[in-house]
């Protein structure tokens, strides 16, 4: 069954083709795209990993 977008603009779910991992040697969460593998964004602010994005093992 469908829903009603969020008034706020926020998501609801995770983001698609996206994945994220823990650098070992700097801590900092790394945001990758899944289908080429290329890196796309670092997360300097804190050391909590993006929200929204499914983590790799």
């Amino acid at each position: 069954m469908a829903t009603n977008a969020p008034k706020d603009g926020s998501r609801k779910g995770a983001v698609r083709d996206r994945s994220q991992v823990q650098n070992p040697k700097t801590g900092l969460w790394v945001k990758r795209d899944a289908n080429t593998g290329r890196f796309i964004d670092v997360k300097t602010s804190s050391a909590k990993p993006f929200k929204g994005i499914r983590k790799e093992k």
